[in-house]
C-alpha cells in the first residue's frame, strides 16, 4: 500500500506542476509581448493542456487501482 500511496503522491504532484505551468503560460499570454511570442505561448499552452490531461488521466488510473 505504501508504494501505491507514493505513486498517488507523485501523480498529484505531476498534475499540480502541469497546472501551474499552464497558468503561468496563460498569464504570460495576457501581457502584450508581440505576435511572435504570443504564437509560441499559444503552442506552449496547447502542450501544457495536453500535459495536464495526461497527468490527470494517470492520477485517475492510479486512484482507481487504489480502490478496494
Amino acid at each position: 500500500m505504501d508504494v501505491l500511496n507514493l505513486e498517488l503522491a507523485r501523480a498529484r504532484q505531476s498534475v499540480k506542476r502541469a497546472e501551474t505551468s499552464l497558468n503561468h503560460a496563460k498569464k504570460m499570454l495576457d501581457e502584450d509581448c508581440g505576435v511572435g511570442i504570443n504564437l509560441v505561448l499559444c503552442d506552449r499552452i496547447r502542450s501544457e493542456q495536453k500535459r495536464v490531461a495526461e497527468a490527470r488521466k494517470r492520477l485517475m488510473k492510479i486512484a482507481r487501482a487504489a480502490l478496494p
